[in-house]
This record gives C-alpha cells, structure tokens and sequence, in this order.
C-alpha cells in the first residue's frame, strides 16, 4: 500500500471535526495538523493526536503536508486559499469556494495558471443517490428535463448561533450556507444557469443576514427551478433530513427535489422515477419504480477522491470553475433579491 496522504485541516468547528475525524479513520490518509486560532478549539484538536498550530504560516512552517482542507469562515477562504496555492498545495474548500465571486474567480484562476488542484466541498456530488439521478437523468429516463421544485426548510437553534457569531453576518446567511448546495446540484443536474429572479427576508432574530428566500432559475436548456430555503422553519423537508448523509440529523421519508420531464418525473432522495403506462398522458395510470443506489459517506468518498486527486490519479469531480458556477447562482440570487430585477448570468 502506498504512503499515506498527508492531510491538514484548517478550522476545527462542525465541519472540520468531521473532516479530521474522516482523515483519522482512514488509512489511505494521516491527519497531519490541524491549524485553529481558536484556544478552546485546539485543546479538543489536541485529542486526534495531531499536531496543532494556530495558522497556515505556521503549518507552512512545520513538517511537510500533501493538501489542506480548507474548513474555516467562508470569509477566509480566498485569502487562505491563495497561500496554500502559493505554495504548491492542492485545496479542498469547504464550501462556498468563497465570500464573492470575483474572489472565486481569483481563486480559480491562480490554482490554473499555478497548476495546483482546488476542490470545492459541494460533497453532495459524491453521493450515491446523486450518482444514481446524474445517471438516470442522463440516461433520458425521464425525458427532457423541464421544471424542478427544490426545498430546504430547517430550524437551525439559537446555539447554533451563538457557537460561531460569524454565522449571523451578511453573507453567512441560508442563501451562501445552505442554498448553494443546491445551486451546485441543480446545475449537475440540468446544466448552465442563464437568469435568476429572488427574493429574500431578513432574519426574524434579527441577524444581519436573511433567513428565507425564494428563487426562479432559468437554465440555458429551458428549464425553469424553483427553489426555497430558509433556516427559521420547522419542516422535513430538507436535504440534511432526507438523504441520510449525517447522522447528527434525524432523518424523514420524505423528498426534497421535485424533478420533472417530458416522459416522466423524478423525486430525490428516495429516487423514485414515474412514468405513466405506455406514452405520457394525463388519463392512463402512473406509478412509480424506484433507482438503485451505492451508500457510503459522501464526506469520505469526497477525502479519498482529494488523496487520488494529490496522487495525480483523477481530477477534481468539483473543481474552482464549478464552485464558482454555483457562487455566481448564489450571488445572482442576492443581487435579485436586493434590486428586484432579474439577473442575466450567461448567454441565453
């Protein structure tokens, strides 16, 4: 077996404790440092038995690492990622790849022109039930794909809040946090977005950023998604809760993805694919066959792709260009939602 890859970690909050823990584990990887300025934080990263440091230059500074993820405030992103860029390391960035798309595109455009690989942490993608729609999608099992209904409604509790104060800032909001997600899987899924009309609702507990918004996305194909997210309802209708990626969520049975076509319709995550007997017709039965899918942690599939990714073996499932896509969506959706035009974002 080869050496292992040597993993930092930058941020040791919800997601990067995951991240750490997921590098732990496994034995393709070594949890090489964890880099956190926060002293509460360190002393419970001092327990993987890693070597703990409070910044990048410090880690740059220490023993030899292989790629970081980059798990801090969105924020942070663009400024951390340049340096480890600068320094010949590949990247994976939580997502979103960063606070703006202009830094987003800074961003891609350094790791190119530096030939370093950046991932963005759009993990979803690396889930069986999303490889089983991609398939079936592009199989042409429903037809053309023309409408999608998207839903995230959760109720995040007040100590979610008060365990990181940077969530209740402009641009930490469900729109970046939790709506570009699904800005990446509908484009995986039906392509180039051209135009975006939103609207948003400022907090209710009166945080500087929204806690629900509402969107029309075109698609350079014709399709039309609508999709909404809010964090302040309480509802099962939400990626978190339906697709038992993270055991942390109590999971439901129901959908969130409504995906439909001109020869039939798919809903996500329980992948049942309708279609009515012999050709579409409103009068003549319809019933439903349900897809199968591989399960396993897509937040391990997405480390052990990155350590192939380090080895030279594949390129990146999510590369800068495709955060930045999805970045774009989320950004169209801000600027719609704070002028009340629409937002052309590519050729029609």
């Amino acid at each position: 077996m080869a050496e292992p890859v040597r993993i930092a970690v930058a941020g040791y909050g919800l997601v990067g404790r995951r991240h750490a823990q997921i590098v732990l584990d496994r034995p393709e990887l070594a949890l090489a440092a964890v880099v956190e300025p926060d002293g509460a934080a360190r002393a419970a990263a001092a327990a993987t038995g890693a070597a703990v440091v409070e910044s990048l230059d410090a880690l740059f500074d220490g023993p030899p690492v292989d790629g970081v993820i980059l798990a801090t405030p969105t924020l942070q992103h663009a400024d951390q990622g340049l340096a480890c860029i600068a320094r010949g390391l590949p990247v994976l960035i939580e997502k979103p790849i960063a606070a703006t798309a202009a830094e987003g595109r800074a961003l891609a455009h350094a790791g190119r022109d530096a030939g370093v690989p950046i991932l963005v942490g759009h993990h979803r993608r690396h889930n069986g039930t999303v490889r089983a729609a991609k398939a079936a999608l592009d199989r042409g099992d429903i037809g053309a794909v023309r409408a999608v209904q998207a839903t995230c409604w959760v109720y995040k509790p007040d100590r979610y809040f008060a365990a990181a104060p940077w969530r209740t800032r402009k641009g930490a909001g469900p729109v970046s946090v939790n709506l570009v997600h699904d800005a990446d899987l509908l484009r995986h899924f039906c392509g180039d977005v051209v135009l975006v009309q939103a609207q948003t609702v400022p907090a209710r507990r009166g945080f500087e950023n929204e806690d629900l918004a509402a969107a029309l996305v075109t698609f350079r194909s014709g399709a039309l998604a609508t999709l909404s997210v809010s964090d302040a309802i309480a509802a099962p209708w939400s990626w978190e809760l339906t697709a038992r990626e993270n055991p942390a969520y109590p999971a439901t049975p129901e959908s969130c993805y409504l995906i439909g076509g001109s020869e039939g319709a798919l809903s996500l995550p329980d992948l049942r694919v309708w279609r009515h007997t012999g050709a579409p017709d409103w009068w003549t039965p319809i019933s439903a066959t349900t897809l199968i899918a591989g399960q396993s942690d897509p937040l391990v599939e997405q480390a052990l792709h990155f350590a192939r990714v380090i080895r030279g073996e594949e390129a990146p499932a999510v590369p800068a260009e495709a955060g930045l896509a999805a970045l774009e969506v989320v950004e169209a959706v801000e600027t719609s939602a704070r002028t009340g035009a629409a937002v052309d974002i590519g050729p029609g």
